[in-house]
């Protein structure tokens, strides 16, 4: 299963360290390829064409740690691409929330597009830990 995250503008200080550090963890158990876009217009052309689409959106489900791990779970058995879609400082646009499976949500809060990106990769990775029956909390 490949692993997509499709994010509007390139990750800066003091983020791209925390992204870095994650996608080095994550390596063993999900690789995750960071796909850095110019604007929202650009995020659904480079979704995957064969991929459960996730919109990271606040208005979408919320997941703990344990959820995350079998909703993971749940997606390694579908057999498909998974593709993150994280939106700029405006949110994702109507085309990109259109062609998602399904929205998630990283909490109720607003916070900087950046930071849901870092966010993500976290709980992917305590996912992943979770799955191989390893401790997660570091």
């Amino acid at each position: 299963m490949r692993t997509v995250l499709i994010a509007v503008g390139k990750a800066k200080k003091p983020f791209v360290d925390a992204d870095a550090h994650y996608r080095k963890l994550l390596g063993r158990h999900l690789p995750v390829e960071v796909v850095e876009v110019r604007d929202e217009q650009a995020l659904a052309a480079r979704a995957p064409k064969r991929a459960h689409v996730v919109a990271l959106d606040r208005g979408g489900r919320g997941l703990d740690s344990r959820e995350w791990a079998s909703w993971l779970s749940e997606r390694r058995l579908a057999a498909l691409d998974l593709c993150f879609l994280i939106g700029g400082p405006r949110g994702l646009p109507g085309d990109a929330l259109a062609m998602a499976h399904e929205r998630i949500s990283l909490g109720p809060q607003t916070m900087a597009h950046q930071l849901a990106r870092i966010v993500l990769l976290e709980q992917l990775f305590r996912a992943t830990k979770i799955l191989a029956g390893e401790p997660y909390h570091l």
